[in-house]
């Protein structure tokens, strides 16, 4: 029997101690992107920090991917800042119940799979352009408020910030080459707060951006009214959410498999964080999806199974209830460097060097889903812009191979042998290749290198078919796979065609 949670499964090895300080580290991590972006939003500081919690366990436990971690992501939070303003935060706890409603659907309908459709050249333009985006993000840990006033850090702070980032950045780079048994950014972090606090060093720390001090997360009905006009105001928003979300988090879900050499399950993902989202909504939590930094930290400390984001749930819960003093302390620049690590790492430099290999509409394409990542931080529609462009440049290159060959039998009887698919894109082309007046008076389609494809093939096959009646000549289709044959079948209103019964003649599929 397939086990339910592979933390479980009892014939998968699972590396305890890896795990544990694979989820401690994460929770470090997350704490402070999920204050910020909560502050940013002009959610309360806690808002983000349950968002962490809820979203971490519940993906942890029931998501489709082990070993990928959620929590308040930044890509959800930015969606929803326009109706924070606009309605306030009791909209916002609805459109992400809702949109979590909206991702359990497209689970239990299995749209997960349509994740597959996302060709390579997104694929880099998304982890790149995020890349960025994490990069730059940590740069605002370089600011301060003066007198109201946002400016950059000078003099020596600047100089402290500098150094004790690049202290953590060298313990990342450095310690794994001493040994492996401990995760490089849990211990770039513990020397850099432990060297802190002994010589006393003022520099930015995590309650410098908010407390991190509560309660459980309190459950609560958002306060709106239950009406069609209200249902109008956070639909779309919930839409938008469950597409941002599922969008970052089917796609750091394919980079998991591709690191880990395994497979997820899209739709039980889909479903999980759907249902995450919904008690995110009801327990004051801002709304979340997987985040690719904090899972590529998880990996890189080497997890591979549950217990991971379940300990760095957990751990940012006991932070909550009891730890808040401690980690209200921890210097802002570690985690600044450790950031910037998974920065670097995340971006594929591997891209550089074959950019001169790839065709030009996939270089374009990629930087492209790059730019938009970088300069909106919309994810969903970046992704949807590329595989647009992806699809449309696919369809104008396969238009261009339909080819036909042409000759005479000894009956007198004319073949037309097609070679390539007759779809929109390409029944120009197909109707172009007869010679309808100087043919003789029977012809044969022969499509035994060729399928139809879609109503727009089926509209070019019957106005070839007329063409031909009109003028008392006969046309007639031959080596349809059984798939064409239904289509014509199902068009039988629209088109009158003859087909040549084959039944010797087999499709492979």
């Amino acid at each position: 029997m397939k086990k339910a949670f592979q933390l479980f499964d009892f014939s998968q090895k699972v590396n305890y101690k890896n795990e544990i300080l694979a989820g401690l580290t994460v929770a470090m991590t997350m704490i402070p992107e999920s204050l910020s972006f909560a502050i940013l939003a002009g959610f309360p500081p806690l808002v983000g920090l349950y968002a962490a919690f809820i979203a971490g366990l519940v993906t942890a436990i029931f998501g489709g991917r082990p070993g990928m971690i959620s929590g308040g992501a930044g890509a959800t939070v930015i969606v929803l800042i326009a109706l924070m303003k606009s309605h306030g935060i009791e909209y916002v706890f609805a459109a992400v119940a809702l949109g979590g409603v909206v991702q359990i659907c497209i689970g239990l309908f299995k749209l997960g799979k349509f994740i597959r459709l996302v060709p390579q050249p997104v694929m880099f333009g998304f982890v790149n352009g995020l890349a960025v985006v994490i990069f730059m993000s940590q740069l605002e840990q370089f600011k301060t408020v003066v007198n109201g006033q946002v400016s950059w850090l000078q003099g020596t702070p600047l100089y402290i910030m500098l150094g004790l980032v690049a202290l953590t950045i060298a313990i990342v780079l450095i310690f794994p080459k001493i040994t492996k048994a401990v995760p490089a950014s849990l211990v770039a972090i513990m020397v850099v707060f432990a060297i802190v606090i002994v010589f006393n060093i003022e520099t930015k720390t995590v309650e410098d951006i908010a407390s991190v001090q509560g309660g459980f997360p309190p459950f609560h009905i958002p306060n709106i009214p239950f009406s069609f006009e209200t249902l109008k105001v956070i639909f779309p928003y919930s839409v938008i959410v469950a597409a941002v979300g599922l969008t970052e988090g089917l796609l750091t879900l394919n980079l998991v498999d591709e690191i880990t050499g395994t497979r997820g399950n899209s739709n039980r993902e889909c479903i999980a964080q759907g249902s995450s989202n919904i008690l995110n909504g009801f327990f004051y939590g801002m709304g979340g999806c997987p985040m690719i930094a904090q899972t590529l930290v998880n990996l890189g400390a080497g997890s591979r199974a549950r217990l991971a984001g379940i300990i760095g749930a957990l751990t940012i819960l006991m932070i909550i209830l009891f730890g808040a003093p401690v980690i209200g302390k921890l210097p802002m620049a570690a985690l600044v460097g450790v950031m910037m690590m998974v920065a670097i790492t995340t971006f594929e430099w591997a891209s550089f060097r074959i950019i001169n290999k790839m065709p030009k509409h996939d270089i374009f394409v990629g930087i492209l889903v790059a730019l938009i990542t970088i300069v909106l931080h919309n994810l969903a529609l970046a992704v949807l812009i590329g595989v647009i462009i992806s699809a449309l440049v696919f369809a104008w290159e396969s238009a261009k191979r339909i080819r036909a060959r042409h000759y005479i039998d000894e009956n007198g009887i004319k073949h037309y042998e097609i070679f390539g698919p007759l779809f929109f894109g390409s029944t120009t082309a197909f109707l172009e290749k007869f010679d309808i007046q100087n043919d003789p008076d029977h012809i044969i389609i022969d499509f035994k290198e060729s399928r139809v494809s879609d109503m727009s093939a089926i509209e070019a096959l019957s106005n070839i078919t007329k063409k031909y009646n009109q003028i008392n000549k006969t046309v007639e289709l031959q080596h349809l796979s059984a798939d064409c044959r239904q289509l014509l079948k199902n068009a039988d209103a629209v088109i009158k065609v003859n087909v040549i019964e084959d039944p010797t003649y087999k499709v492979v599929s």
